[in-house]
């Protein structure tokens, strides 16, 4: 297989933010079932790739908008100015990783969720996968 055949492509509705990133280089893929993932994503999860910030290659400008997350992290969100596509995120306090919305990738059929976070503010109507481990907040390290 040759690199340019696990390279994944992914970016916002109106093509104005593309990333790059190698397929082997992603970390895992979760489900975020937190209440600040709900409010920016409007739904009732977040699901997210993580990526060494070393891996991702990314053209254009993102907005950001930074909160303090439940447990004290500082979580920014990234997001095209343009068509307000969420992207990526990252945590202050973990500098050299990224996290990727699954849903901006090009293709995500690939993608293979290995737990969900926040299961303690999941809603009856986005419930956990219950078929993976589920942490009632952020996993422990």
């Amino acid at each position: 297989m040759t690199e340019e055949s696990t390279l994944e492509r992914g970016g916002c509705l109106c093509g104005e933010v593309r990333y790059t990133f190698p397929r082997t280089d992603v970390l895992s893929a979760h489900h975020c079932h937190c209440k600040d993932c709900q409010k920016s994503t409007g739904s009732g999860k977040a699901t997210i790739l993580f990526i060494p910030v070393d891996s991702l290659n990314l053209m254009g400008e993102l907005k950001t908008f930074t909160v303090v997350g439940s447990q004290g992290s500082h979580v920014t969100r990234g997001f095209c100015a343009n068509c307000g596509s969420p992207l990526i995120s990252y945590v202050a306090e973990m500098p050299a990783i990224k996290f990727i919305k699954v849903g901006s990738l090009d293709d995500s059929t690939w993608v293979e969720i290995t737990s969900s976070f926040w299961q303690k503010t999941a809603t009856n109507w986005s419930p956990v996968d219950d078929t993976h481990p589920a942490f009632a907040a952020n996993p422990e390290s």
